[in-house]
């Protein structure tokens, strides 16, 4: 599996802009290696890109998904492809201002049922999934990675 994905190869697997990806790498959502000028992304820095677009796509600032990578750093002292890379399904649910990393079903429905604000989710070892199955695939141009973190056909 490729290890190491130009900012082309992850424009062309997320589906966005690359102005989008030279902005987070300014601001330290995502940084990437550098090789002279060119970026250089690994699988983990790709995942947080897709799950990133996720949860743009579903209207979270930059500052909320800072606040979300920044939570999963400081609890797991791991990246978020590590994280939820494993066997169980990790769930992100937020109501914009605590967030909950669950991979338990009950604790999903107990958070859900004692919310008294509507929740976002995203199942975050889904979005890992896709991105490791669209790079074993070798799709890239004829399939990506949409910002929900589905496969859309071009």
């Amino acid at each position: 599996m490729q290890e190491q994905f130009t900012s082309r190869d992850v424009v062309r697997l997320t589906g966005i802009t690359a102005r989008q990806l030279q902005w987070w790498d300014e601001r330290g959502i995502v940084v990437p290696a550098r090789q002279g000028h060119r970026r250089l992304y690994s699988m983990e820095d790709l995942v947080e890109v897709a799950v990133i677009c996720g949860l743009r796509q579903r209207s979270f600032s930059l500052q909320r998904v800072r606040k979300v990578i920044t939570f999963l750093q400081k609890d797991f002292s791991k990246r978020l492809a590590e994280t939820v890379g494993g066997s169980s399904d990790y769930h992100l649910l937020t109501d914009g201002r605590s967030i909950y990393l669950e991979s338990s079903a009950k604790q999903i429905i107990d958070i859900l049922k004692n919310s008294r604000q509507p929740m976002f989710t995203i199942c975050l070892s889904d979005t890992v999934r896709q991105v490791r199955a669209v790079i074993r695939g070798g799709k890239t141009a004829s399939g990506s990675i949409s910002p929900r973190g589905k496969k859309k056909a071009s």
